[in-house]
């Protein structure tokens, strides 16, 4: 009788735990997943709280390669954490940077999950030796670049070790993890913009953050309708782009360091569509290094199997699109070669082994742009060069 007291005790206690309490969040570490695919209950995404912690937790533990900092404090006290990963962190080295950003908009949860798996992955990995991580004897033979390079039927199982540690001696990574806090923290689902009202702000508070980059906003003057200015001017509206560029602490945070370091190359993790673009996001022109975009555009493709959208080749490019975005300013005004990754079919993918597999296919992307921002070279100032390759394709014109 005493027996079946307690049986009955331990169902009634186990019913009532809150399911959150039991749902998964991946371990993000990459030897735990072979049984993901079987689970069933929903993923749990990061929180602002949660990510804090474990970054001060890495910090302190890989303090010789990973630093952290704040670089601004939203309007509703949250901070802007900057993350650097480096052989000699404290040093502004000479040695290529990486930008990598995720939550430009709050309510695009994998765009920063998979920023601190990324995190994770690299700190992790660094001092770790060369591992056969799916124990066929063999060390380094399927790496992250979505092939099943062993012929085993699966790919990226046994990623190197060394590709890690190239990345942290010879680059300087910077990561905004969680551009937009606030909008994370909005709701149970959060919201686009960031959370800080604006005169004439009765619902949907806050800015577009990324249209507020500073790059061509006279042709909101120019082109209204083309630029639809009609929203982005209405503080109501979603696309809001805020009273001036770089109005926000977010934005300006980005500006600060890409101004302060020499940053090469940057990506920057949106949802979703399972698509790459690069600029321009605001007519239909080629860039002056379309061969570049191109070239990295595709090794991009390779590895994740999204459409990499194109420039067109208009001598007279097409107005219209996107201004404010980072892609632009980015390339633009500081000749960063600069990439917008829209990841997933949905939103917010809930389901673990559809997590994993987006957050481990993109540390190998982060990887291969590492690899290639030494191909990246500023010589000259951004504008300059706009201005010769625009003279160029000129004279193509001109009768000779």
């Amino acid at each position: 009788m005493n027996k079946s007291i307690v049986i009955i005790f331990l169902i009634i206690l186990l019913l009532m735990i809150p399911v959150s309490t039991i749902a998964v969040r991946i371990n993000k570490s990459t030897s735990e997943i072979n049984s993901l695919s079987a689970l069933q209950n929903d993923y749990i995404y990061y929180n602002y709280q949660d990510m804090t912690d474990l970054l001060h937790e890495l910090e302190n533990q890989y303090s010789d390669i990973m630093s952290l900092e704040s670089m601004g404090v939203t309007y509703e006290e949250r901070d802007v954490w900057l993350v650097k990963l480096s052989d000699n962190v404290n040093e502004n080295e000479n040695e290529p940077g990486v930008l990598l950003m995720g939550a430009h908009h709050g309510n695009e949860k994998p765009s920063y999950e998979m920023m601190i798996f990324f995190i994770k992955h690299m700190v992790e990995n660094y001092g770790k030796p060369n591992t056969d991580d799916d124990g066929d004897g063999e060390i380094n033979e399927d790496p992250i670049d979505g092939k099943d390079n062993d012929n085993d039927g699966q790919t990226d199982e046994d990623p190197s070790e060394d590709r890690v540690r190239d990345a942290i001696d010879n680059t300087q990574i910077f990561t905004f993890p969680m551009m937009n806090p606030d909008g994370v923290e909005c709701g149970e689902d959060g919201t686009r913009k960031n959370c800080n009202p604006k005169e004439g702000q009765t619902r949907n508070f806050g800015v577009d953050l990324n249209r507020n980059y500073g790059y061509k906003w006279e042709l909101y003057d120019l082109f209204p309708a083309l630029y639809g200015d009609q929203w982005t001017s209405n503080p109501e509206s979603w696309n809001y782009r805020g009273e001036h560029p770089f109005s926000e602490v977010e934005t300006t945070a980005i500006k600060n360091v890409v101004e302060a370091n020499d940053v090469k190359i940057s990506l920057s993790y949106h949802t979703y569509g399972e698509f790459i673009a690069y600029p321009w996001t605001h007519n239909s022109g080629i860039t002056p290094d379309e061969d570049l975009f191109v070239s990295i555009g595709e090794g991009i493709s390779d590895i994740n199997n999204y459409y990499l959208y194109r420039g067109q080749s208009h001598i007279i490019p097409r107005p219209g699109g996107t201004i404010g975005t980072s892609e632009n300013w980015l390339y633009g005004e500081q000749g960063v070669l600069s990439f917008l990754i829209e990841l997933c079919k949905e939103r917010v993918p809930t389901h673990p082994s559809i997590v994993y597999r987006y957050c481990i296919t993109h540390v190998g992307v982060n990887l291969y742009v590492c690899e290639r921002a030494p191909d990246v070279v500023k010589n000259i100032n951004p504008d300059v060069k706009i201005r010769s390759f625009a003279l160029s394709m000129l004279q193509r014109l001109i009768p000779r």
